[in-house]
């Protein structure tokens, strides 16, 4: 049985997010143009937990200032339910580079003590279910060539941009 998600749009000026919401926290992000529902929504705040609208206004805070090229202060719960090992070790890696910065996929794979694994790295960045948030942007491919990412590559130069990264 799926898990029930609350979804409410971000509005930005990059267009409209959508954040995705369990029990436990924030489950997914969405890019404007990706954003489709996946299961159970709601888009009304009316009848949204507490808890889950005050995650919100954080994400909306969080998200807006990573893309004016800002450091993030607080991020709501981030709810990585039914995800590996793996992954989450990887995105807690990539929630250690600071705005501005940039690591590669080896460099990742070093960090979290899998120095071979910089292909499934690249995977569990593909994966991220919280882009920006957690800031997949920033991981470079090998010689700092751009690599890939789950909003195009035009809106990986840009993020990276805003932060000051010229690549």
């Amino acid at each position: 049985m799926k898990t029930r998600l609350v979804e409410l749009p971000v509005s930005t000026r990059d267009g409209q997010f959508v954040a995705r919401y369990s029990e436990k926290g924030l489950a997914e992000l969405s890019f404007p143009e990706v954003g489709t529902p996946r299961c159970g929504v709601r888009t009304s705040q009316r009848d949204v937990p507490t808890k889950i609208l005050r995650w919100h206004r954080a994400t909306a805070v969080a998200l807006k200032a990573v893309l004016a090229g800002r450091a993030v202060k607080t991020l709501p719960p981030l709810d990585w339910s039914g995800k590996t090992e793996f992954q989450k070790s990887v995105w807690r890696a990539l929630r250690k580079i600071r705005r501005g910065q940039t690591r590669s996929y080896g460099e990742i794979a070093r960090a979290i003590g899998k120095p071979k694994a910089v292909r499934a790295v690249g995977g569990a960045c593909g994966a991220n279910p919280i882009p920006v948030l957690v800031p997949c942007h920033r991981v470079l491919a090998a010689n700092g060539k751009i690599g890939g990412f789950s909003g195009g590559l035009n809106r990986k130069r840009e993020l990276l941009a805003r932060e000051g990264v010229k690549i």
